[in-house]
Formats: structure tokens, C-alpha cells, sequence
């Protein structure tokens, strides 16, 4: 059926909607020096940093860049804090900061916002620090009302796992088919799907060049980026990506070649991958190193297979690499992904996920304390949640003792609950910092 009505603007077109981001930024640039707000852009990197900047440098404008290009130290002038929005555009800039961190300038002096900094950028360490921006979560776009927060799991505090939400499972797809973009929540249908378009060209002929890699041929570069999409929530090797992506066709990229394209698509925060985690302080071996593959919004993963709101309801969405589970599984799983590590941003902690090199056991997501104790999630698309589903958190219990402080299953159900084993059963729109 057509799109004939017209969409409700929303929140994100009326002004400024406070983000998870904006405690992390309250509790560290009155400490800090510099603070680099770093992720893909059309994250809302500009509008959050605006909100507390005193003076701006706008380095798109080709005005001042001519400026900060002849005279970085007159660019670092001004009342704190000074913006330097797309430093990366004039990139001496990013050493100028450094050194002026290094003669002790006062805290809150300098917000960056950009992308990621080119390979041959000497690193900020110590002197600039990085908060990483992701697109919106549930909370965050207005779609749900948290009633758990992954601080208070990660205080060891074991608080009541309760509420009650009325997202659904068609719910959640249209929220992973819209995207966390905050300029694209008030658009739907075609509009939407030509944004989210236009937003992946634009990646592909001009932010890969500009970041430092000459892509001579779009399409197998769209071809190898949608396989890939295929792969979200996957462990699968670079090498069947490569063969998904050149299916049908003689010849497939050199390896060398998806080697430049991860990097590049890293540094531009396209690509999202959750590392794996890596214990510390316990008996557990023979865990897999390898990478679980996200794209910074799970829409612009459905959106490069093509898949519609239709097919991911039906089970189906791409069939490019074999999977356990559907394409929609693997894309809420994307999405608590994001959720996640936003909120554990906040909290101070760091995400990973767990699978044993058999295969046997696999943990969707580990969120770690500084002292080495965690939290597990499994994600489970489903309205109801059965032993089957928790027994690799109980393997987990077993191996790691009190070292595990909770264990949670995110999933698409109403209710929020502790199972008698103690295991907490929370919908995915109910989970917050």
C-alpha cells in the first residue's frame, strides 16, 4: 500500500533530545582537556556537541577550513569549550590539540566531533579523549520506557526485573527497518528508503575516497558491503563474505583489496564488529577470536540485502550465507547489540561476545565491569523464554562463579521478570542506562 499520509515530524525535528551520550559527556569534559565525539556520520555528533560548545569552527565550510588550514593555533582560539566540528577535514588540527593538551591547558577546553582519524593521524592517547556515538536507542527514539538499567546490574545490586511494554515483535522490525538516525526518525516509506539509500552511496563514492581509498568500481564494493550485511550477528570468515559477495561471477576481490575495505569502513564507523571477549581472571579456554559482524544501524543492514518488512516477518530476508536462525534474528540481535554497548558506554564498562572454538556454547553479549566481573544477554527473538534458551548462561555460571554478577535474556516479550533460576527475562525496549 502507498505512503499517503503525512508523517508526524517528531521529537528530533523540534530541537535538541537529550542522549545517553550526554552523561558520559557531563561526568568527563568538565575533567578532561579534549573530548572527541567519534562515530559515523548523521549520528548526531554536531547537534550534541553544540549544546555545550561556547565557540564553533564549522571545517564543511569552506571559509573557515581556508582559515584553520593557514593558522591551526588561531582555530584553537576562543571561549571554552571550542567545537572543532569535521576536524578531520584540516587534520593538523588534531596535533595542535595534542600539543596544546601537552602545555596543560584547562579542562574542558576542546570538543571534536569527525570521523575516525586517518591511519597515518598519531594517536590522542592521553590527550584527547574518545566517546564513542551509536544511533539511537529505543529509549532514545521515544519508542519505549526503560524500567531496567544495566548500571544497576552492573552494581551487582541484583534489582527487581519488572515492567511491561506494548512494543511487539512488528514493533521491533519497523523500529530496525527506520533506523537510530536521528534526521531519519520522521520519514517512513519511499522517503525513507531513498535516505537510507543515498546515505550508503554517499559512503561508498565519497567518504571511502575522502578517507583514503580510491574505490574504482561502486558496485563491487556494494556487492562485497551487502554480503557482509548478510553476515550481521556472524562470525563468518572474510573469506565466505568474499565468496557471498562474487556469487555467480567468475572473479572475486582480492583479499588484499576486503582488507582495505574493512579498514576504511572501520575507521568511517560503518562497520560496527563486537570483538570477542577475552577472560582475564578464570579457567575458560578454547574460546574463538574471531569478530561478530554489525554495520552501525541494522536498517542500513536490511536495507543493502533488500530486505522488507514483509520478508523479515516471513522468516526469509537473504539468503547470500547460510544461517542458524532468521535474517530478522540476526538484525534484533544488531539492535540489542547497539543498545548495549550504548548503555555500557555510559556505565563505564566494555561489550564483547563469547563462543567456544567447538561451537558447543555462545554467549550474545558480555558486558565487563574494570574489576572483570559481567554481565551476560542472550538474545532471543521470542515472546517466551524456555530452559533451552538459558542453558549457555548456566554453562557460563559454571565455568566463571561469582565472577558472573547476572545473567539476562533480551527478548521480544511484554513482561520483564526473574525466572526461578534467577535468570532475568527483559524486552528489549525495557532495558536503559
Amino acid at each position: 500500500m502507498p505512503d499517503t499520509a503525512t508523517p508526524d515530524p517528531g521529537p528530533f525535528q523540534h530541537g535538541y533530545v537529550r542522549r545517553v551520550v550526554d552523561d558520559t559527556l557531563d561526568a568527563l569534559l568538565p575533567a578532561l582537556p579534549a573530548v572527541y565525539l567519534d562515530g559515523p556520520k548523521a549520528v548526531g555528533k554536531t547537534a550534541t556537541a553544540l549544546q555545550r560548545a561556547r565557540t564553533v569552527r564549522r571545517l564543511d565550510r569552506a571559509r573557515e577550513r581556508a582559515v584553520a588550514e593557514a593558522d591551526p593555533e588561531l582555530a584553537l582560539d576562543g571561549e571554552s569549550p571550542v567545537l572543532l566540528d569535521e576536524w578531520h577535514r584540516v587534520p593538523e588540527l588534531w596535533d595542535a590539540v595534542k600539543a596544546a593538551a601537552d602545555d596543560g591547558m584547562t579542562p574542558g577546553r576542546f570538543l571534536l566531533t569527525g570521523s575516525a582519524p586517518a591511519a597515518a593521524t598519531h594517536s590522542g592517547a592521553g590527550r584527547i579523549t574518545a566517546i564513542r556515538m551509536r544511533p539511537l536507542t529505543l529509549p532514545e527514539r521515544g519508542a519505549s520506557r526503560p524500567t531496567v538499567s544495566l548500571a544497576s546490574l552492573l552494581a551487582g545490586e541484583k534489582p527487581p526485573i519488572r515492567g511491561a511494554t506494548e512494543l511487539d515483535l512488528a514493533q521491533y522490525t519497523e523500529q530496525i527497518l527506520t533506523s537510530g538516525f536521528p534526521g531519519f526518525q520522521h520519514l517512513t516509506g519511499r522517503a525513507l528508503r531513498a535516505q537510507l539509500d543515498g546515505y550508503l552511496a554517499r559512503v561508498i563514492d565519497a567518504d571511502m575516497e575522502e578517507a583514503g581509498l580510491r574505490v574504482r568500481r561502486p558496485a563491487t564494493v556494494r556487492a562485497w558491503l551487502r554480503a557482509y550485511a548478510a553476515a550481521t550477528s556472524t562470525t563468518a570468515s572474510s573469506d565466505r563474505i568474499r565468496d557471498a559477495a562474487s556469487a555467480g561471477q567468475d572473479a572475486k576481490p582480492a583479499k588484499t583489496t576486503t582488507i582495505r575495505y574493512v579498514d576504511v569502513l572501520t575507521r568511517l564507523r560503518i562497520l560496527d564488529d563486537l570483538e570477542a571477549w577475552v577472560p582475564s581472571r578464570n579457567h575458560l579456554h578454547r574460546l574463538t577470536q574471531g569478530p561478530k559482524h554489525h554495520l552501525a544501524d541494522p536498517a542500513l543492514a536490511a536495507r543493502l540485502v533488500g530486505a522488507s518488512r514483509a520478508d523479515l516477518l516471513d522468516g526469509s530476508g537473504t539468503d547470500l550465507l547460510p544461517r542458524d536462525g532468521t535474517f530478522l534474528g540476526a538484525l534484533f540481535e544488531s539492535l540489542a547489540t547497539l543498545s548495549v554497548r550504548v548503555f555500557a558506554e555510559s556505565a563505564g564498562a566494555s561489550v564483547g561476545h563469547l563462543r567456544t572454538q567447538d561451537g558447543r556454547h555462545e554467549v550474545d553479549l558480555i558486558v565487563e565491569r574494570d574489576d572483570r566481573r559481567v554481565i551476560a544477554f542472550e538474545v532471543k527473538l521470542a515472546g517466551t523464554v524456555d530452559d533451552k534458551d538459558v542453558r549457555h548462561l548456566h554453562w557460563l555460571r559454571e565455568q566463571i562463579g561469582d565472577d558472573l554478577l547476572d545473567s539476562v535474556v533480551l527478548s521480544t516479550g511484554p513482561t520483564a521478570y526473574r525466572r526461578p533460576d534467577g535468570i532475568a527475562v527483559v524486552p528489549l525496549g525495557l532495558l536503559g542506562p
